[in-house]
Formats: C-alpha cells, sequence, structure tokens
C-alpha cells in the first residue's frame, strides 16, 4: 500500500523520530513503521509516538530535528491546520536534521471535513513539496524530501492523495542509506529563539531558497517533459498515473509535462511551452500547475491557451478517476485530429449507495438516544442544541437519531455550544465530543467555558479508543503506540481541574440508567459533564453486552418502533412488518429491548462450544 511504501521509504531513509495524530487516509503510515521496528531483532529503533494532536506532533519532531535528526511526522490536510501555527515559524527558524511532514490530502472528500490542497497551504508557508504519483514513487520521494529538507535546513511536505495511500503496487525495496547519528543539540548562539530581526533575516533567505529550489527541481528525477506536437497535457500527483493509463503506448501523440513539485519547476515547464498551441491541466485539487502555466504564458509572451479547471474543462472539486478525465482527454486529443489512445475500457457497474451508520453495538448510539430520550421526556419542552465534533460519533446527524446539528472541526463542538448559549441563554445546549478528540483539542474549550461562565452540557463519549481511524491509542488508554505501559490520563480529573463541578457517569450499554443520568443534569445551571463510558464493539465485544438478542414472532405487534427509534443496522423489517435481528451482526448490547413496548425482544442464552 501507498501508506506502507512512504513508512518503508522513512525507514530506509535513516528516520530517527516519528510523530503523528491518526487521519484518514494517512494513518497506516506511523502504523507500518510500528510494525516493521517490532519486527526488527537487531538495528536501530526509531523513537515513535501517536501524539495527542498535529501541532504537538510537530513540536516533538521540530526538537528532534533541531538536535540533527530525521524526523518524520504524519497526520492529513485537515490536521495540517493545526501545525500551521508551529509550521509557519518553525520554516523562518530552520532545522538541522531533515524534516518530512507526510500530510495527506483526500480528494473527494471520503473521509474529511473540505478539500483543502496542501499544494496552496506550502505556497502560503513557503514550504517545498514532493507530490507522488504512485506508491513506488512515494517510496523513493521520501529520502529525496528528507535529503532536500538538510540541503536547505527547512522542513519539507510529502503530499500523498487518497489514492497514492490506499492503492497497492509493487515495489522494490533498496537498501538503506548511509546516516550518521544525530549531532545532537547546538545552541548556535541563539538560532532556535524566532526573534523579530531573525525572522526578517531568514524571510530574506527563505525566499532566495525558494528560487534555488524551483531551479533544482527543474532537474529533479520527478519532473519530466516527453512527446511533442502542438497540443500538451500536464499534471501532477496521481492524475499523472491516470493519464498514462489512458493514453498508454500513444503518449507521443501529444507532448507531456509532469509536475512533482512545489516549488513549480519553472524552467522545465517553460521548456514544455514551447511551440504550443493549447494545454490541458489534468491535477487534483486546485489548479496550482495550471495558474503556474498561465502565470509563465504571460511573463513569457507565450501563444499557449492553457485549459483546465479555470476554463471549465475539468471539474473545479472532487476526486479525480480514470473514467472522469479519460472523455476529456481524449476530446482534446481529438481536436487536433491526434490519434486515438488505444480503445476506451469498459467501465465496471455503479455500485449501490451504502451511507455509513453506527455499528451494530456501538455504545454511542445508546449515548445519543438517552440523551435524546431524557430531552424529550424531562425538558419541559426546551429547545435542545446538539454540537457534534469529528469522530464515529458525527454519524449521529443521520436519521433516525438526528442528534448533530453543528460538526465544524476537532474540538469545535465544546466552544461553538458556547457560542449559541450567549443568542439563546434559555436553550439546553449539548456538546457531544469523543475521548480522542477531547484529548485532541477539547480541553482549552472546556476551560474557556468555565472561565466565561457558559451554560452548558459537555457530553463525552468515551469509547477507550481512537475509533474513526483504526482504534489507535490516545493520552487515557495507558498504553503508547509501543506497548509501553504509561500513566492514563483520567477525563474526569481533567474536568475537575479545570472547574467543572457537576460530573456524572454513565454506562451507554445501562440505558434506563443512562437516560436518568442525563435527564439529572437538564435542570441544573453552569457547565456540567456527562461521561458514557462504553467500549467500541471493535476494541471489545463483551463489555455492557449480554448475549444476542431476538424477535419473538408472536409477541412482535410490528409497530416498528424499534427501528425506526435506533437504526441499528442489525435491526430490519421482515415483508409482514415484523422486526427482525440479523444473528451475524447483533452485538447484543439490548437496546432494541429498551424501546419494544411489547417485549417481543429479548436475550438469547449464548450455545455452548
Amino acid at each position: 500500500m501507498g501508506n506502507e511504501a512512504i513508512a518503508l521509504g522513512a525507514l530506509r531513509a535513516g528516520v530517527a523520530v516519528v510523530t503523528g495524530y491518526p487521519g484518514t487516509p494517512s494513518t497506516e503510515i506511523l502504523e507500518t513503521i510500528v510494525r516493521e521496528v517490532q519486527a526488527r531483532n537487531s538495528g536501530p529503533r526509531p523513537y515513535i509516538e501517536w501524539s495527542v494532536n498535529e501541532k504537538a506532533a510537530l513540536e516533538a519532531a521540530a526538537g528532534a530535528a533541531c538536535a540533527g535528526a530525521r524526523a518524520l511526522v504524519t497526520m492529513k490536510q485537515v490536521g495540517l491546520n493545526v501545525a500551521s501555527d508551529p509550521l509557519m515559524s518553525l520554516n523562518y527558524l530552520g532545522v538541522a536534521g531533515g524534516l518530512v511532514l507526510a500530510v495527506a490530502d483526500d480528494p473527494g472528500p471520503i473521509s474529511s471535513q473540505n478539500e483543502q490542497d496542501t499544494r496552496r497551504f506550502a505556497a502560503f508557508a513557503k514550504l517545498a513539496v514532493f507530490d507522488p504519483s504512485s506508491p513506488e514513487e512515494a517510496y523513493l520521494m521520501i529520502a529525496d524530501a528528507f535529503a532536500c529538507s538538510e540541503r536547505y535546513g527547512r522542513p519539507v511536505i510529502l503530499r500523498p492523495t487518497t489514492r497514492v495511500c490506499h492503492s497497492y503496487a509493487s515495489v522494490e525495496l533498496q537498501a538503506d542509506l548511509p546516516r550518521q547519528a544525530p549531532a545532537g543539540f547546538d545552541r548556535a548562539g541563539g538560532r532556535w529563539v524566532i526573534f523579530p530581526s531573525l525572522a526578517y533575516r531568514n524571510h530574506l533567505q527563505i525566499e532566495q531558497d525558494l528560487e534555488r529550489m524551483a531551479e533544482d527541481f527543474s532537474s529533479c528525477r520527478y519532473s519530466q517533459v516527453s512527446g511533442s506536437g502542438p497540443l500538451g497535457i500536464a499534471a501532477g500527483g496521481v492524475s499523472w498515473a491516470y493519464l498514462q493509463e489512458i493514453l498508454g503506448e500513444q503518449s507521443a501523440a501529444c507532448k507531456l509535462l509532469k509536475a512533482a513539485t512545489v516549488p513549480f519547476p519553472a524552467s522545465l515547464a517553460l521548456n514544455f511551452l514551447q511551440g504550443l498551441e493549447e494545454v490541458l491541466v489534468v491535477e487534483e485539487l486546485d489548479p496550482v500547475i495550471e495558474q503556474e502555466l498561465i502565470y509563465l504564458c504571460g511573463l513569457h509572451r507565450l501563444p499557449a491557451r492553457i485549459r483546465g479547471k479555470r476554463s471549465g474543462d475539468m471539474p473545479r472539486a472532487g476526486e479525480n478517476s480514470f473514467p472522469l478525465i479519460e472523455p476529456v482527454i481524449r476530446a482534446f486529443l481529438r481536436r487536433a485530429a491526434a490519434p486515438e489512445a488505444g480503445p476506451a475500457l469498459p467501465l465496471p457497474p455503479a455500485l449501490p449507495v451504502r451511507p455509513p451508520v453506527l455499528c451494530a453495538g456501538c455504545p454511542h448510539r445508546g449515548s445519543f438516544l438517552a440523551v435524546k430520550e431524557a430531552v424529550r421526556e424531562a425538558a419541559g419542552g426546551r429547545k435542545a442544541v446538539y454540537s457534534g465534533d469529528i469522530g464515529c460519533y458525527t454519524l449521529g446527524n443521520a436519521p433516525p437519531l438526528d442528534m448533530v446539528d453543528t460538526c465544524l472541526c476537532m474540538g469545535a463542538g465544546i466552544t461553538m455550544a458556547q457560542g449559541i448559549n450567549r443568542i439563546e441563554p434559555d436553550t439546553l445546549n449539548f456538546a457531544f465530543i469523543g475521548d480522542s478528540t477531547f484529548f485532541h483539542t477539547g480541553l482549552p474549550g472546556v476551560i474557556n467555558a468555565v472561565f466565561n461562565r457558559a451554560d452548558m452540557i459537555i457530553v463525552i463519549l468515551d469509547n477507550r479508543t481512537t475509533a474513526m481511524t483504526g482504534n489507535q491509542v490516545h493520552p487515557g488508554i495507558g498504553r503508547t503506540v509501543m506497548g509501553a505501559a504509561s500513566e492514563p490520563i483520567s477525563i474526569p480529573g481533567l474536568l475537575l481541574a479545570a472547574g467543572v463541578k457537576e460530573i456524572v457517569q454513565a454506562n451507554p450499554f445501562d440505558f434506563a440508567g443512562a437516560k436518568q443520568a442525563a435527564a439529572g443534569l437538564l435542570s441544573k445551571r453552569g457547565v456540567r459533564a456527562l461521561i458514557f463510558e462504553g467500549p467500541c464493539i471493535a476494541v471489545d465485544k463483551t463489555g455492557g453486552r449480554r448475549g444476542r438478542w431476538a424477535v419473538q414472532d408472536d409477541g412482535c405487534s410490528a409497530c416498528g418502533v424499534c427501528v425506526k427509534k435506533t437504526g441499528c443496522p442489525a435491526l430490519s423489517l421482515a415483508p409482514d412488518g415484523k422486526a427482525r435481528i440479523d444473528a451475524a451482526l447483533c452485538t447484543g448490547c439490548g437496546l432494541c429491548g429498551a424501546f419494544c413496548a411489547w417485549g417481543a425482544i429479548a436475550a438469547q442464552a449464548e450455545e455452548e462450544g
């Protein structure tokens, strides 16, 4: 897999410190490094950690890089926003060892709240970017990214997109690169202290370095010009792989530019533009290559017309794919009566739409329903607003739960609820947040709420893992990513230390008790917290669960309430309207039984053996 190739490439390059925060599609990079290091019987063993958030991850890696080590930080594109504060200044400060940020972009978006293009961010931050087009290239690129970082003394970004991260290829592994031990931290006369005067001098140097990088990248092995003719196609990242597949043996039918870096390889691009009438640009997500070519045409008075996202020839949003860009490329080539680039490949049938849903047995379903039913029964008709956050529990927005009214970014649910409270002081304001997200960026919002005397209920959904990205550890688990024991951080303890006086803990698998716990907080004022503690079904299939459940046909009234209330994927309605429980999906949480007024749903004895 592409992420595995990146991990193996980092180990080959001699990475000494690896930090990160899990986020799809980047997560497997760090996990692969853990697996590979644990399998080794000898040789260097880099330090590896899942950090509390991306800011902490980058700052820890920056410290290692300032001490001369090669360090890698992994995150997704929205995680880069969290890391942006130290990153913007770190480029001015510089590093002694190589520092690479593997920032996985998510065109689509498939599992993110935006389609942010890291190339744009890098241009703003004045950073170099390597944009791999395949797992094979990503394996080689990360070593060159480390070398570039060390040559210029600045952090560098590797930007794989989802299809590079999660596609598979055969990669020929190469010998480890020679590495020297880190020299250690050198105070170096205060060079690591970012005073304004130093920032000014370093800004001038950054601008000079960007020009040198652009020249270097014009002759690097990842960017290239090939073919000939009056038409040209420029591409980068995974779009280059699609282009090669579409053109096949007809790749000489037009002139091709592969642009794989930021700063843009301007000298190489000028060579490409010579003699061209039209150019089609294929890239994800923003028109970065397209605008660079437009700029060069204007600066050098070249006649080539540049087509792409800005001209409407390519879509402005979403992920590129073979079936999306193939007809555009073929139509572009036909304009010059170029030969057909091979026969069109048959497309597979469209897959059925399957919206995501909370797993059967997920504790969050019981948590949401406990609050929902408590408000319905005990709030006296008061309006309630449910602010959500980033995690599995964001799926609580879908019917029939309908329990997520806002979702902005990690940790924002707690603070957005405070803002709503200032405009609607009589509204019941709930903020749902998961345990990992609470450690990531939730705690500052709690402190802000207590300090500014907000009136809200913070609902912490503690399922003992970072579930959305594959069940990674977090500070509340009591175990590091390498399996070492650590002191678990108490969520109730943190809340108490932050000044939250009213803290209630409940088990979401005890629906009656959970509903009572929620109801008890409705009439109170100030910042109070409700912690639902129930393990994720992927981590613990026994906690709070009581065998398998089944519907007794003679007792079922076909009212459908169990299905309509819970939305559990293990529940369905038979043609006669009676409820059915899929034994293969049922985990025995018993939530459906809590909503059956007829007593027709009951636990079944576990079969022995």
